[in-house]
């Protein structure tokens, strides 16, 4: 049967983490896994809610040693948790704090033990090995485009997902200590803070900032190189603040498009490059690339792109089987590719063609807005067409002045009717907007006739 081990360190005294009170060491990570794992049943599916992200890699670490399978749902609803219930018998919830977890059977993080006893004393000799083909965790897509679908990933898998990353990042050769503001069970952040962590050498502080002083607070409480890993919405709050930042090394974006201009201002500020990582929760992180080197992405280690008409399959490396992607991809010599935005976001109007990506690009774009998307509803107009709607974010602007600069930029009949003025969007904790949201938000400002 063939393994892979848990983490890529062989040093018990490396450090794995930091949390507030300090490093913890490799040894005192496998050691609270041990302890975690005996209260844990012997089979089925742990749902690891903890924010902590340290006490996320206990948990989920403590699963694999017990044969459990890791459950990472994108939304933590009543609705979703009835569904994992009744989908998933014999399921444990994982909690380190006052989360609303209904009926469904709990355990709370218990405390960590004392430290200062070294790793030997509390029996830690080894990194524990773990089966390849263990189905180690099954995500969830965002249901940005539907029904939330499961995606069955293998430990084998896992571990070649985050070495691939560690190889493409630079990482393999110098760990950074990883500060991310995304949640650590969501693809971009399980992949990005958590495998990169246990398969590319690389520490990682245990809170999740959000605001851009708590930003700064943590990438203080760790020892340069740093990598902060973040989402282009993060990263403009952060910018936008004006506050000193302390030295970064290496800045990573993912789940939506970055501008070249957030890119360039991002660069100018840290002096850190700025990269972008491309991938979805079905086929796991494929691609990299420095924004402002260019438009094209270079692929990860081991992953293959194949196509079939305008079909573009990802396979091999860490994929697991053959994934259909959702984005219309120009293939390019040297394991290089373009992306020209997804097949569900392209529009054509009235024989003219566009992408929702570029028109939110355009608005975003734009003096005074601060956020923005287009929607394009499913149902028509009273007239039979089907008519492209934005809602923005724009202190201090009317819709007429938002409409007359987006003129400039776009083609006319690519203007949103109407364009909704709105005090915020209802993006979610990786700052995606998922489609459901963005129907209802057009439903209660627009279908209902109130303008």
């Amino acid at each position: 049967m063939q393994t892979a081990p848990l983490l890529a360190h062989a040093d018990l005294d490396a450090i794995f983490a930091w949390r507030p009170d300090g490093p913890v060491r490799v040894g005192d990570y496998l050691a609270d896994v041990a302890a975690l794992s005996e209260q844990l049943p012997a089979t089925g599916y742990l749902l690891n809610l903890c924010h902590d992200r340290y006490r996320f890699a206990v948990g989920f670490a403590a699963g694999l040693r017990r044969g459990m399978t890791s459950l990472q749902p994108s939304s933590q609803s009543a609705e979703t948790f009835q569904r994992l219930q009744a989908e998933y018998p014999g399921l444990v919830c994982l909690c380190d704090g006052a989360t609303e977890t209904q009926d469904l059977p709990r355990l709370d993080f218990p405390p960590s033990p004392q430290r200062g006893e070294g790793p030997g004393e509390r029996g830690i000799q080894a990194i524990p090995q773990i089966p390849a083909d263990h189905l180690a965790a099954i995500l969830f897509t965002s249901g940005s485009t539907g029904l939330p679908q499961a995606q069955r990933k293998t430990w084998g898998k896992l571990v070649q997902n985050g070495r691939a990353e560690a190889i493409a990042l630079g990482l393999d050769r110098r760990p950074h200590a990883i500060v991310g503001t995304v949640p650590v069970q969501h693809s971009y952040g399980f992949e990005s803070t958590f495998l990169l962590a246990l398969h590319g050498g690389c520490a990682f502080w245990a809170g999740k900032p959000f605001f851009p002083q708590d930003i700064v607070t943590a990438l203080e409480a760790v020892p340069q190189p740093r990598l902060l890993v973040t989402t282009p919405f993060h990263l403009s709050a952060l910018l936008a603040a004006e506050i000193a930042l302390p030295p970064v090394d290496l800045l990573l974006s993912a789940t939506a498009p970055l501008s070249t201009t957030l890119a360039t201002e991002a660069e100018v500020r840290t002096g850190a490059p700025m990269l972008e990582i491309y991938g979805s929760t079905e086929s796991g992180q494929l691609a990299s690339r420095r924004t402002t080197d260019g438009a094209s992405w270079t692929l990860l280690p081991g992953v293959k792109l194949e196509q079939d008409g305008d079909n573009t399959v990802a396979c091999e490396g860490h994929v697991e089987g053959r994934v259909a992607l959702s984005d219309v991809i120009e293939l390019l010599p040297d394991q290089r590719f373009l992306l020209h935005g997804r097949h569900a976001d392209l529009i054509n109007i009235a024989g003219k063609r566009t992408s929702l990506a570029y028109l939110n690009h355009q608005l975003g774009a734009v003096p005074g807005i601060v956020d923005g998307a287009f929607f394009l509803p499913d149902e028509e107009g009273p007239d039979g067409i089907t008519r492209l709607t934005a809602f923005v974010v724009a202190p201090g602007m009317t819709a007429r002045q938002v409409t007359v600069a987006l003129r400039e930029r776009i083609d006319a009949i690519f203007l949103p009717r109407p364009l909704v003025l709105v005090d915020a969007l209802p993006r979610n904790s990786t700052g995606k907007l998922p489609r459901s949201e963005l129907q209802a938000l057009y439903a209660e400002k627009v279908s209902h006739g109130h303008h």
